[in-house]
């Protein structure tokens, strides 16, 4: 059997590296719970990680922090490949569309959301492959808002006070803390830089646009649509005729002292085929995951979602074809929303993500103190009364991040070394900017038959 000095190293080496410990039962005999043990850091080792919560990614990967009512806000990222040129102002302006104070559907908070780059790069803007750490500071809370009333010690209902604090036995009540959208600048901060990769890879470009608020919907080509047509009217709506109609309901919302919730549609155009992992990997599920960690994201559907559950399966399966100008493999429909099995198969990945309507509301509302006693809360300070204008920044921010982190992933484990197949014993190549060498192929085969066994 070890020693107790013996196990105790090994748990300093486990809390310090955490790969999977492999031990050689032959020559080390070893109880359940010496085995157990190994798995569970000591109180005297010492770990650092950005934890519980508050990182995302894996090999392109982010760490925000701060609070609304402190200091301010940032994010560390890590992972940026070196080399990118990128600027201060390439990354300000998607800061400057999730800000406050846009319109009058807005929060009133001023905040100018300047961002500080604070290291990663060289004095040429150049990223250097080391972390890149972005802070902006805090410039215009109100925390007496908070804290000369009844929500110093009342619970805003269906808000992140209770839960916080069941969690944590205290929370930052002034501005929600970490609970606020406030945290999430630093994320679009990080999805500036994710963009400009992308963009510099493959022309990708990742857009969304407000879909639906409560049962208000639009016509707009998934296809076409451009960031210009999305900023063309503060709902970010590109049916300038919907938008109106959204606006009208927000506004009568608005003044009714209440709030109002809706649909983001999302879309990512120009992916390559390949991105994503088989089973707990799958790139909508990490979608799916980037996206509801978003503040007041409530559902999530990739491609057709949950209509697609009225269609049978001759109607919902997206047919494949051979592009006759690129000769690579196409599908004739996208009600998959461009990932099938997990793995993009690059047509343009489209996915809806639902908001509910904001916590904060003026109007009064049943609630319990934070030592148990029921009373009446009126919510006061600055809020949005609808958060889907500003959570479109937000969402393009995290799936840029998502998108860029597969492919790097992509790229570590199947492109290391290049498939040196010939021509014909590689699969065709896939998606909307795929290209098949020397164009189309000839086809040669007919109706095919298939015999299936899955489970």
């Amino acid at each position: 059997t070890t020693s107790a000095t013996a196990q105790s190293n090994t748990l300093h080496a486990a809390a310090f590296f955490r790969p999977i410990l492999l031990l050689n039962l032959s020559t080390m005999k070893l109880s359940f719970a010496g085995l157990l043990a190994l798995s569970i850091p000591s109180s005297s080792a010492f770990t650092l990680t950005m934890g519980t919560g508050n990182s995302f990614g894996r090999v392109f990967r982010i760490a925000t922090w701060g609070e609304s009512h402190g200091g301010g806000v940032g994010v560390q990222v890590d992972g940026c490949p070196p080399r990118i040129p990128i600027s201060r102002d390439e990354i300000q302006v998607d800061l400057d569309r999730r800000r406050p104070g846009q319109s009058r559907i807005t929060t009133p908070r001023n905040e100018a959301d300047a961002v500080e780059i604070l290291s990663g790069l060289n004095p040429q803007g150049v990223t250097l492959g080391t972390p890149i750490a972005m802070l902006v500071r805090n410039k215009d809370q109100r925390s007496g808002d908070y804290l000369d009333n009844d929500m110093n010690v009342a619970y805003r209902p269906s808000h992140a006070d209770a839960t916080y604090d069941a969690k944590y036995g205290v929370r930052a009540i002034a501005g929600g803390g970490r609970s606020s959208a406030r945290e999430t600048i630093g994320r679009c901060a990080a999805g500036a830089i994710a963009r400009k990769i992308l963009d510099m890879y493959n022309g990708i470009e990742v857009l969304a646009y407000v879909s639906k608020v409560q049962e208000i919907g639009c016509d707009v080509d998934d296809d076409t649509f451009t960031m210009e047509d999305v900023d063309a009217n503060i709902v970010r709506c590109p049916d300038q005729a919907a938008a109106e109609k959204m606006l009208e309901r927000i506004d009568e919302i608005r003044k009714a002292g209440n709030s109002i919730g809706g649909v983001v549609t999302c879309v990512a155009r120009n992916v390559p085929a390949g991105l994503g992992a088989p089973v707990f990997d799958k790139l909508e599920a990490d979608l799916a995951k980037a996206c509801m960690s978003i503040p007041a994201a409530k559902g999530f559907e990739s491609g057709d979602g949950f209509e697609g559950t009225l269609l049978s399966g001759k109607e919902h399966n997206d047919e494949f074809f051979i592009d006759p100008e690129t000769g690579a493999t196409r599908t004739k429909t996208n009600r998959s929303g461009g990932i099938q099995g997990g793995i993009s198969n690059g047509e343009n990945i489209v996915m809806h993500i639902a908001f509910k309507p904001t916590s904060t509301i003026a109007q009064a509302q049943a609630t319990v103190t934070r030592d148990g006693q029921e009373v009446e809360l009126r919510g006061k300070g600055r809020h949005d009364p609808c958060v889907l204008p500003r959570a479109i920044p937000m969402v393009e921010a995290m799936v840029a991040i998502t998108l860029l982190d597969a492919l790097m992933c992509q790229k570590a484990q199947c492109e290391l070394f290049p498939n040196e197949a010939s021509l014909d014993e590689k699969p065709n190549p896939m998606g909307t900017t795929a290209k098949r060498e020397g164009g189309p192929k000839v086809a040669t085969i007919g109706a095919v038959d298939l015999r299936v066994d899955e489970e």
